[in-house]
């Protein structure tokens, strides 16, 4: 380690609460690639944690900031703004659920607002206000949204915990039906599971699921944070199965790194919240919503859906060839350009094999090895990346 990386890693841990425990020290990025503060190149595999999707510094979407900064950095949400209209426009027509956008600041808050939506209209409809959630989720970090996920790791030391959620097992409609009673108002799920191990929904679990909602007069909330934008080759990962929510959720990939959340309903929840009953001061600012329409812009104009099915294919296709030499590697499962690679032991030790070959992954869960590249990976890059991962398992699994 230098001694430029060793003393901002030094002041990092004297100065920021120890939530991370970071190694590497990012100073700069380019495409799927990034620097550390020596000048060391990685590619990316992590996106920034599903945040790049159309690669950092992309030039359409930092001209966008740029401009709009030069404009105006914040407007009151007493007032409109051009930018964050545009987007909101642009959300529901990319959704064709016909309802309305609400702004925040992250996945968080999103989800919060979802909930909080959920409540509110179940309030009017038989003062019903439970929010069935599945096992292996994640939702979040506020006090509601921890709650909400359905893994006892990120719950620990909170208690109490906030009343008015159920867990069911994902990828099981028995088990959701058995959650539901009369106080039930919603099922939230994420369409593809990203932290909760990269698990992708059945067809018969969500249109059982979606079933299940109409039939009891409950709302479908998707949590699309991490697998929305593209992700997965659609808009939204709902959209890859024969259903439509009635409210999902964004944040993440949504503004191009500018920090963003969104709620999207459909017509029939599209005027729950009125005025006062919900805000963010800074939901909708102007430069993320800017930002956000030069994503849109960008993946409609590079073809980044298609990318993600095709490139992400071959990234599939490649981990599978893996998979198919050690014993040690069971199985990949994901879509698109989202994709875990299960491991017989502690995905974290791929991990870190893996930065030392100058690639970036996470992990899902503890035996998860999740693969997030920029959606406008190209072939010559995921052909570099592969054998950086050839050379990780080797180095982890050869003789």
């Amino acid at each position: 380690m230098s001694n430029k990386t060793q003393e901002i890693l030094e002041l990092y841990r004297a100065k920021v609460m120890p939530t991370y425990a970071p190694s590497v020290v990012i100073a700069s990025g380019k495409g799927v690639a990034v620097r550390d503060v020596d000048g060391l190149q990685y590619y990316d595999f992590t996106s920034g944690i599903g945040v790049q999707n159309v690669g950092y510094s992309h030039p359409k979407v930092v001209k966008a900031i740029q401009d709009q900064a030069a404009a105006m950095t914040h407007c009151s949400n007493l007032y409109a703004n051009v930018p964050a209209t545009l987007l909101a426009s642009k959300l529901v027509e990319l959704s064709g659920l016909d309802g309305k956008v609400f702004f925040c600041n992250s996945g968080a808050e999103a989800n919060e607002a979802a909930i909080k939506l959920a409540r509110k209209w179940g309030s009017a409809n038989g003062g019903r206000y439970e929010v069935v959630t599945m096992r292996q989720s994640f939702h979040g970090r506020t006090l509601a949204t921890v709650t909400a996920t359905g893994q006892a790791w990120c719950q620990d030391g909170y208690d109490p915990l906030p009343v008015g959620f159920a867990y069911a097992d994902f990828n099981d409609l028995e088990s959701v039906k058995a959650a539901v009673n009369e106080r039930t108002v919603a099922v939230m799920l994420e369409a593809v599971q990203g932290e909760g191990g990269v698990n992708p929904a059945t067809e018969e679990f969500m249109r059982g699921v979606r079933a299940l909602c109409d039939e009891k007069n409950l709302l479908l909330i998707c949590d699309e944070v991490q697998a929305g934008m593209g992700r997965t080759g659609t808009w939204f990962a709902w959209q890859g199965y024969d259903v439509k929510p009635d409210l999902f959720t964004l944040a993440k990939s949504v503004a191009g790194g500018i920090p963003m959340g969104a709620l999207v309903s459909n017509a029939k929840l599209a005027d729950v919240f009125s005025a006062s009953t919900h805000a963010s001061t800074f939901g909708g600012n102007p430069i993320a919503a800017a930002a956000g329409l030069a994503v849109i812009a960008v993946i409609e104009e590079e073809g980044l859906l298609e990318n993600a099915v095709k490139v992400g294919e071959l990234l599939r296709e490649a981990l599978q060839g893996f998979v198919d030499k050690y014993d040690k590697l069971l199985a990949v499962r994901g879509k698109g350009m989202m994709l875990g690679l299960v491991v017989d032991g502690e995905a974290k030790d791929i991990v870190e094999a893996l930065k030392g070959q100058g690639l970036l992954a996470l992990t899902a869960g503890r035996n998860v090895v999740r693969f997030l590249p920029p959606l406008m990976l190209g072939e010559d890059d995921l052909e570099d990346a592969v054998d950086m991962i050839s050379d990780a398992l080797e180095c982890a699994f050869g003789e």
